[in-house]
């Protein structure tokens, strides 16, 4: 397994910075963000180390020579809309620029795109399914053409009242994912696995893994805490933010030894990244690099 981060949590550096960083600390690989220009909606989105408007041989060329400079792969590109947004205009932008993503993955060579399916959050799990199979489908074709394999996040991304009631997110249970493979049965189609998820939805993170064990493109290194607590005075209907929060490996409730060795039952040995969305370590650039040098010192104890 190769040991990366998502690069969306050094938002203001530039590629080069970024990939300097990556290798100043250790990293062998960074997960890409490649989001368009622009404000961002929410947090670690809007972040954009790759411009994928920019397909010059210069620029891609001078990619290749970064990445050979500094001995740091790019795992994937990464851009994480709502592609079934119930705002149709919302919707068709993320698509434009998700083929946009798409198609310069194969210009780099990387083949990699970490994304979610999104989804219509007033509307039922039912109606976003059979949304999902008009929505998807050409999307999923388009990046065969293109020979670019595409790894969907399982986060709901339903943390507080923005997202409420259903999430921006369709790809979050196994129950879930068993539905959209049997829709669509592309080995192009499958799985950013990050097991911080389903902890604060009480599911079982262990036996996925080798359940999914061929539709495991890509992997995510991020914990969560749950605060047994504050669950019992909100409840689980409250917004999850109200009893949980993103912690760095190690912090949470994560047993990350049971997990990276399941991922070793399995045989896999791709690209394994570092998810750092912990708000105690936002203050300053200086607790940012803190929180990629913490974590990539907890997981080498399991991934060399």
């Amino acid at each position: 397994m190769k040991l990366g981060f998502v690069s969306a949590i050094l938002d203001g550096w530039t590629f080069e910075e970024m990939m300097d960083t990556a290798a100043g600390l250790g990293y062998e690989c960074v997960e890409a963000a490649c989001w368009p220009q622009g404000k961002a909606e929410r947090r670690y989105a809007g972040v954009s180390h790759i411009d994928v408007d920019n397909d010059s041989r210069e620029y891609v060329n001078h990619i290749h020579e970064t990445c050979k400079k500094t001995g740091v792969e790019i795992s994937a590109l990464a851009y994480y809309p709502n592609t079934m947004d119930g705002d149709f205009q919302k919707r068709e932008a993320a698509i434009r620029h998700l083929k946009k993503v798409i198609a310069f993955s194969e210009k780099l060579g990387v083949g990699m795109v970490t994304t979610f399916v999104g989804r219509d959050q007033t509307k039922s799990v039912e109606e976003n399914l059979e949304a999902f199979g008009r929505i998807w489908p050409p999307i999923i074709r388009y990046a065969e053409e293109h020979g670019v394999r595409i790894a969907i996040e399982n986060c709901p991304m339903l943390f507080g009242r923005e997202q409420w009631p259903g999430g921006h997110n369709l790809f979050t249970s196994p129950a879930l994912w068993r539905k959209m493979f049997d829709m669509i049965p592309s080995r192009n189609f499958g799985i950013n696995y990050d097991p911080s998820h389903f902890v604060w939805q009480m599911m079982d993170y262990i036996q996925p893994i080798y359940e999914f064990r061929e539709r495991i493109f890509h992997v995510h290194y991020k914990d969560i805490k749950v605060y047994p607590q504050k669950l019992k005075d909100v409840g689980i209907m409250a917004y999850p933010l109200e009893y949980m929060e993103p912690k760095l490996p190690g912090l949470g409730d994560v047993d990350w030894g049971r997990y990276v060795s399941a991922l070793t039952d399995i045989g896999y040995d791709g690209f394994t990244c570092v998810e750092v969305e912990d708000r105690a370590f936002e203050a300053d650039r200086e607790r940012i690099l803190d929180s990629l040098k913490l974590s990539k010192r907890y997981i080498e104890q399991f991934v060399i």
